[in-house]
């Protein structure tokens, strides 16, 4: 079940008016490549609708699950997140601007608020744990389980010096 539309016909009009709104749905195709909001979790929230001359403004929290994929080891895990809203919609919506539209039913689709919000918070480069170690770059193995069974690398960027200088003994 999508975000539902909110009737707000009983603010427009009447600055000082509010309530409050509860709102609960999923939205698709939410994330990046290593998180993404899944599309049968749900997105839930407080909101209070508050009338304005130019519109209603949207404040509240936004909850939900997020699915993430390390960006070291790609080790999938699950996380959450919990933002904070605070948007306008106008009645008069400058293109340009950054408002919303209100319906002219009188109806706010808050759809595209929840993903810009959340959009915006996803992680670019979420890590498993702080201190993940990665792929090794030669194998392949996962270091946090112990997979690789370690390799002497040399930077490319002095393996020309390599031929000059007799091998030196391994440091462990």
């Amino acid at each position: 079940m999508t975000i539902a539309r909110i009737d707000v016909r009983d603010l427009i009009g009447r600055p000082g008016a509010s309530r409050r709104q509860a709102v609960a749905g999923t939205v698709e195709g939410l994330g990046t490549e290593l998180a993404r909001v899944p599309d049968d979790a749900p997105i839930s929230g407080e909101l209070l609708l508050e009338s304005l001359a130019e519109g209603i403004l949207v404040s509240g929290h936004l909850r939900g699950a997020l699915a993430l994929r390390c960006a070291r080891c790609l080790t999938a895990f699950e996380g959450s997140f919990d933002i904070e809203v605070d948007e306008l919609f106008a009645v008069h919506a400058d293109e340009e601007a950054d408002e919303y539209p209100l319906e002219p039913e009188g109806e706010l689709d808050p759809e595209q608020m929840v993903r810009d919000a959340v959009g915006v918070e996803l992680p670019f480069s979420p890590l498993c744990r702080h201190d993940c170690l990665g792929l090794c770059e030669v194998c392949g193995g996962d270091r946090n389980l112990g997979e690789c069974p370690g390799h002497r690398s040399v930077d490319p960027r002095f393996a020309a010096l390599s031929d000059l200088i007799p091998e030196l003994p391994d440091p462990d």
